[in-house]
């Protein structure tokens, strides 16, 4: 090979020409690399060449030095470029397989994921069947004092309900007064009452606070309650605005209802309220129907010690109130069999549970569509 290219230089461009060729038809990295080997490995065609420049004389170096050495190193950048060229097509061609089309599952947007708690959605309900019976909502503070959560409901000293096992007591002020967290929302009837004159028609839902936790109760939960005060207001009306809650709430188009005698300090007469319905499929109550009853709330006439102590003269006025647990109302509206699931944070329960935001709930379009 050297004594051709001593006599024929264009030798060396004829073999460059050649390898080129063979460096840019190689279509893989492998044979690419049979390329090199070829051409600048250890008995490749460049190598050759150059061990053969120990055999020439000093001028013969001087010249074929300098060329075959650069003929090797744009042999060797050649076969580089066609690497990282190789390479990135092997890449591209990876990616084009193994590529994800993001448009096939956009991220829902917050109105669409996000979900109103079940509670939420009873208060909601609960605010428009009462509305359009002609009730306003009342609030109060979660802290009350003893008047406001006891005395003034007609609770005597030493009743049953004033002890710790029922109610969270707050460390005595300065004055040795403890305040309590509310154990009911009749506290907010008592505001009512003292802040304005009859007559009074109002709902009070609210959280409320007692020393209970099992799977039908806990610490905290939330009750609403309704009032009506006026000069007229007697048991027809109060049991005709339940049946018209429990078939509105409930969506029958009609349910019967029992009241049973019972006791509270703050009515007189006082019933337990029990509701018709079927427990027949396992699992499952259907109210409107069947052969069962289930208690769901209490009421009665307001004791005339009350609107006394509210400042009213119960000659002249008298009037009704209920009360109901919202959270046990919606365990039995929505199907939930724990109520401490209400209060655990579990996002998967609330996707499950949950209502849309936008799905205002109304009588006209029905209250949990």
């Amino acid at each position: 090979m050297s004594e051709s290219v001593l006599s024929d230089p264009s030798t060396l461009e004829a073999l460059e020409r050649d390898i080129s060729a063979a460096i840019a038809a190689a279509a893989s990295e492998a044979a690419l690399d049979e390329v090199r080997v070829a051409a600048v490995g250890k008995k490749g065609s460049v190598s050759e060449l150059l061990k053969s420049l120990g055999r020439m004389s000093p001028d013969e170096r001087k010249v074929m030095g300098p060329a075959l050495n650069g003929l090797r190193d744009r042999v060797q950048s050649a076969i580089e470029v066609r690497r990282s060229a190789l390479k990135a097509a092997a890449l591209e061609a990876r990616l084009a397989t193994e590529k994800v089309d993001v448009t096939l599952a956009v991220r829902e947007s917050p109105a669409e994921l996000g979900r109103i708690h079940p509670i939420a959605q009873v208060m909601e309900e609960l605010t428009a069947i009462f509305a359009d019976m002609g009730f306003s909502v009342a609030e109060g503070p979660d802290i009350e004092d003893d008047f406001h959560n006891f005395t003034a409901l007609n609770f005597p000293p030493g009743h049953p309900a004033r002890e710790m096992h029922d109610t969270f007591f707050l460390p005595p002020d300065a004055e040795g007064n403890r305040k309590v967290l509310r154990t009911h929302t009749s506290p907010v009837q008592v505001r009512t009452m003292k802040a304005g004159k009859p007559p009074i028609r109002v709902i009070c839902p609210g959280r409320t606070y007692r020393c209970d936790s099992d799977q039908t109760h806990t610490p905290m939960f939330h009750q609403v309650e309704g009032l009506v005060i006026d000069k007229g207001a007697h048991l027809g009306h109060l049991k005709w605005i339940l049946e018209e809650f429990c078939k509105a709430f409930f969506e029958v188009d009609g349910v019967k209802m029992r009241f049973r005698p019972s006791f509270f300090p703050f009515t007189e007469p006082s019933m337990e309220v029990d509701i018709q319905c079927d427990r027949s499929r396992p699992g499952e109550i259907r109210f409107g129907e069947g052969n069962d009853w289930l208690e769901i709330l209490g009421c009665g006439m307001v004791h005339p010690n009350v609107l006394r102590n509210c400042g009213l003269d119960p000659d002249e006025y008298q009037g009704f109130a209920w009360g109901m647990g919202i959270d046990r109302i919606a365990m039995l509206k929505y199907g939930m069999s724990d109520l401490r699931a209400f209060f655990e944070a579990d996002v998967r329960w609330l996707a499950h549970y949950g209502f849309r935001p936008l799905d205002f709930p109304t009588l006209a379009g029905g209250l949990s569509a």
